[in-house]
């Protein structure tokens, strides 16, 4: 009877595609069609009878096979879809699918298991290549979305930092716009006095006139406090005090500056640009240090002064301007058209009313006025209390004798604050040496600023700019202090 199933076996199934084998019970090889041979590269007279573990050298003594014949078959009558993955000596790596089946005979009651081996190799193969691939993809996806994510979070960082350096500089804006009425306002002008009362008495007298005004007095006693304090009290105060620093700019730049230039009136002027004397229409116009302005350029300013009108460099339109002039200079202007250096002309149409301020070794008394608001408005701006200006530190500085003046005394200052750990001002400069005054053998204003820029120089070894520097010391623009020390002969030895 068996041999009549297997000669149905072998008709019906021996030209199926896939492999098939016949067990028996003893799970050794009855009969398998074509497909398994040619599949496998196995001969049937080395099939037949053989314990299928033992196939090919026993190539087919795979655990998964026999976990499947030997421990799921007998609880099952039927098991599909059994993936066996393999590496076979003569046919390489496969990956198959398993589906057995227990065949019973009806006559002799024996049992026989049908084994169909699909061959999924190349399919598994692509279907592992495209889970790969959409894996890849995926995870491509994934980064560039959370690529896409962080943009956006740096996004909304930045306009929230944006916003709150937008919120700052407004806070800073209406800080710095207190600090400037504060420092600028001329009730505000530290000091009580006689000096300083007689200069507030005669900004009060000529603020409200359009009269010429020339600023007198020593580097860093407040020229330009004083030119502010006039323009606040006219009525031009609505528009801004214009200034122009004489000393800072080239005599190359210095006209442009001042009266403005066409396009194309010299190398590099791609556009027009109004001069101060345009800007200032209607308003004041602040020449500070004056007495650096270049000859050339003293006859083209009395002409605006006389007249209200100049030309643009580059062109002969004439332009007319109702500009009211506060100069300032720490020059001695008669010596200095005496020497030439100066038109005498000019120097009768600026000293119309003059007011000099007095240096800060004349005003004594105020030195513990200026010294308390000077030590509140640096604390602040450096996050510190200073409480207590010790009786000590407060002799030292009023019997220096302040060569630098106020701007001197403000830097000496804030490097006290700096210097102080507590509530108590500590000084970081010797200022033990008292100010002897003058004898017969007093220098001249140029030679005591000439010794002192010197001997600042020294200090900070010859460093002009940056960060402790002479220029930082002193108070000044670099490019001021590279003027005045061309002005006065100073040469790094």
């Amino acid at each position: 009877m068996q041999q009549i199933f297997l000669d149905i076996f072998n008709n019906i199934l021996g030209s199926v595609r896939e492999p098939l084998v016949l067990l028996g019970p003893d799970l050794k090889v009855v009969s398998a069609n074509q497909s398994f041979y040619k599949t496998f590269c196995v001969n049937p007279s080395e099939t037949e009878g053989v314990l299928i573990y033992d196939l090919g050298n026993r190539q087919w003594n795979i655990p998964k096979l026999r976990e499947l014949l030997e421990d799921i078959l007998p609880q099952n009558s039927v098991f599909n879809d059994f993936e066996v993955t393999h590496d076979f000596e003569t046919i390489g790596s496969k990956i198959m699918h398993l589906n057995a089946r227990r065949i019973h005979s009806r006559t002799d009651h024996s049992e026989l298991i049908l084994l169909a081996i699909e061959d999924v190799t190349e399919r598994e193969h692509y279907k592992r290549n495209l889970e790969d691939i959409v894996e890849t993809r995926t995870a491509e996806l994934v980064r560039a979305n959370q690529t896409a994510e962080k943009r956006k979070q740096v996004a909304e960082s930045a306009l929230l930092e944006i916003r709150k350096l937008k919120d700052q500089l407004e806070e800073e804006r209406a800080y710095l716009k207190e600090e400037i009425k504060l420092e600028h306002d001329h009730e505000n002008i530290i000091g009580q006095s006689n000096g300083l009362k007689y200069v507030l008495y005669k900004i009060e007298q000529i603020a409200d006139s359009n009269t010429i005004v020339l600023i007198l007095g020593e580097t860093g006693t407040g020229k330009e406090l004083v030119a502010r304090a006039i323009h606040g009290c006219s009525g031009r105060k609505k528009k801004a005090l214009v200034k122009v620093n004489c000393a800072a700019l080239p005599s190359s730049l210095i006209e442009s500056e001042l009266f403005g230039h066409e396009k194309g009136a010299f190398t590099g002027s791609s556009s027009l640009q109004l001069g101060r004397f345009e800007i200032a229409d209607g308003a004041t116009l602040f020449l500070d240090e004056i007495g650096e302005l270049p000859l050339e350029l003293q006859s083209k300013l009395l002409r605006v002064i006389q007249d209200g009108e100049f030309e643009r460099l580059g062109s002969s339109k004439t332009i007319q301007v109702d500009t009211r002039i506060i100069a300032a200079t720490n020059r001695n202007l008669e010596i200095e058209t005496q020497k030439g250096r100066f038109r005498d002309d000019l120097w009768y149409r600026l000293n119309v009313f003059p007011i000099t301020m007095p240096p800060l070794r004349e005003r004594i008394d105020d030195i513990p006025l200026l010294v308390d608001f000077y030590v509140k408005k640096i604390s602040r701006r450096l996050g510190k209390i200073i409480e207590i200006v010790p009786q000590n530190v407060m002799n030292a500085l009023q019997n220096y004798h302040w060569p630098g003046n106020i701007r001197e005394l403000e830097n000496v200052l804030e490097r006290s604050v700096i210097n102080s750990s507590g509530s108590k001002l500590r000084l970081a400069d010797d200022l033990s040496k008292p100010y002897k005054r003058l004898g017969k053998n007093q220098k001249t204003l140029d030679a005591v600023e000439r010794d002192y820029i010197i001997r600042v120089l020294n200090q900070t070894r010859w460093k002009v700019s940056g960060k402790n520097s002479s220029a930082q010391i002193l108070g000044l623009n670099r490019s001021t202090l590279r003027a005045r020390m061309r002005k006065l002969g100073i040469v790094k030895p």
